[in-house]
């Protein structure tokens, strides 16, 4: 399931894009539809009624009923910003999760552990001879 609340302006460019998906050729309604997913995390799925096309009458009907919330720029950014730093979390607790059970080698602390094994202050001068 993707996002249900967009800013005015992002909800303006679906629009365009949902506009041109619906005169454009499979390919490239392929490529608007992945746009959509990822750059917006908008699912037609989410909206759509199964085996009927979603264009900009549909959005927009959808937003009218409030299925489809329009909120400022900065709201929008706060959500954003929080959904990225609970990504991020989720990650580093599925990667100290692995590395507790032995799928998985944290090299960060490896290359500190070698580092520190052969007195290497700065990594980037490794292999070059001071004279």
């Amino acid at each position: 399931m993707g996002r249900n609340k967009f800013s005015e302006k992002e909800i303006k460019i679906i629009r365009k894009l949902l506009s041109s998906k619906m005169k454009a050729n499979r390919g490239a309604q392929k490529m608007i539809r992945h746009t959509l997913r990822t750059v917006f995390s908008f699912n037609i799925s989410d909206f759509n009624v199964q085996g009927e096309a979603f264009g900009p009458l549909q959005l927009d009907e959808c937003v009218r009923r409030r299925r489809i919330h329009i909120l400022d720029e900065a709201t929008i950014e706060n959500m954003k910003l929080r959904f990225a730093e609970k990504k991020q979390h989720e990650q580093a607790m599925e990667q100290a999760e692995a590395i507790a059970d032995g799928e998985n080698v944290d090299w960060q602390a490896v290359l500190k552990e070698w580092n520190e094994y052969y007195s290497v202050e700065d990594p980037s001068k490794m292999g070059t001879e001071e004279g």
